[in-house]
């Protein structure tokens, strides 16, 4: 099942802001032009309500969101305390309404995994991970991630399992379950050091009952897809078959992409697309292929989103996409349309699905030593949340 709805496209903090939603027309337009969308039954999504909403977020945040959509310049309490208005989180008009729908596609998708309507799910304009209970950050207003995981855990499901892979920390997924056991988070991203939001060390690692429930893997800048897929081979398929969960989740963010302004490290489409099949193997084989899959960041949002997410819909479906397949001609005519004249020419933008980089059958396995930089920060991760969930963190093998 995919989630979609235009209406989705009212998130828009402003044709300056690097958050727009173009991302999303362009994505569901490539993915449509590429016949992806033909392998998907679409799932309606209705607006979160007040009460939804308030499983994550504090009746006053939600308050405050719907009072600042409503106004043009929200108040210094709005700004300081909820976030609102500031230069990342700029109000835009029925902010609420925007936010809370896209919110409301991830719970109906967790919904729908839950009670067996469907296996898999995508929302591929949710993933917006940052959102804390009180307050807006990083371009998320609502909380989608937490909400969809709470939806499965309110089903009945015993145990989630959360994997990010965007450049940036999942903060407000891991703040809203860091002492809950139920759920593992694992968050691979920039390392604090040169990326905002200066969180997700491997010391990060749960509290009470969760220790060892939270996963940070920082990885240093201008990490490349060699070393990147490394080190999520050394952690996630370890400790998401040790923490034995029953439905997968997972946010996949772009930014970690080469191109991308907002971030430093060294990825191809060609890593996410590796990426995105390890996951739906995780899923296959840890959760009996109960799989949410969200978007999330990207700011190359017409050279690298739409593909990176049109990759995500395809592996989903179980239509892999070769990375050397040409993009669509009528693609750069929606381009061309929906961007107008800032992309007036196709010569900057892409001509197949891939980067030319592509990722070999089998990929370099971790050694259980720390010779390199990223190698060291694998072992100090598996060193922090290993023993608790009964691995080895020296052991290729866990």
């Amino acid at each position: 099942m995919v989630v979609w709805d235009p209406k989705m496209l009212d998130y828009n903090f402003g044709p300056e802001h690097p958050f727009n939603p173009v991302r999303w027309e362009l994505t569901y337009s490539l993915a449509g032009r590429m016949g992806v969308l033909d392998h998907f039954r679409p799932l309606e999504s209705v607006a979160a309500s007040d009460e939804e909403l308030a499983r994550i977020h504090t009746p006053a945040y939600i308050a405050a969101v719907r009072a600042a959509g409503q106004q043009t310049i929200p108040d210094r309490f709005t700004r300081t305390v909820h976030g609102l208005g500031t230069e990342d989180n700029p109000t835009f008009p029925h902010m609420h309404e925007a936010a809370s729908l896209i919110a409301g596609g991830s719970i109906a998708a967790a919904r729908a995994i839950a009670d067996g309507r469907t296996k898999r799910a995508v929302n591929f304009a949710g993933g917006l991970h940052h959102a804390m209970a009180d307050a807006a950050s990083g371009f998320c207003i609502y909380n989608d991630v937490a909400l969809a995981i709470t939806t499965l855990l309110d089903a009945g499901v015993e145990r989630v399992a959360y994997v990010d892979v965007d450049v940036h920390h999942g903060d407000g997924v891991q703040a809203a379950f860091y002492d809950d056991p139920r759920v593992l988070t694992i968050s691979l991203h920039e390392s604090p050091l040169t990326l905002w939001p200066g969180t997700g060390w491997a010391g990060e690692c749960g509290a009470g009952a969760a220790a060892g429930t939270s996963i940070n893997l920082p990885v240093p800048s201008g990490t490349s897809d060699e070393d990147w897929l490394r080190a999520f081979d050394a952690v996630v398929p370890g400790a998401v078959a040790a923490f034995r969960p029953q439905v997968l989740v997972s946010q996949h963010g772009s930014d970690s992409h080469r191109d991308d302004p907002l971030a430093d490290l060294n990825l191809s489409v060609d890593a996410h697309a590796a990426a995105q099949r390890s996951l739906r193997d995780l899923a296959e084989r840890e959760t009996g292929g109960r799989w949410l899959a969200l978007g999330g960041g990207g700011y190359s949002v017409v050279r690298v989103v739409p593909r990176s997410l049109t990759h995500l819909l395809a592996v989903v479906a179980d239509q892999d996409i070769d990375p050397a397949a040409e993009l669509p001609t009528p693609w750069f005519e929606d381009v061309r349309t929906v961007c107008g004249g800032r992309f007036a020419g196709t010569s900057r933008l892409p001509t197949t699905m891939g980067d030319g980089t592509p990722v070999p059958a089998r990929r370099e396995r971790w050694n259980g030593r720390g010779e390199s930089p990223i190698d060291r920060e694998i072992l100090r991760t598996r060193t922090a949340s290993f023993p608790y969930l009964g691995l080895d963190p020296r052991d290729p093998r866990d």
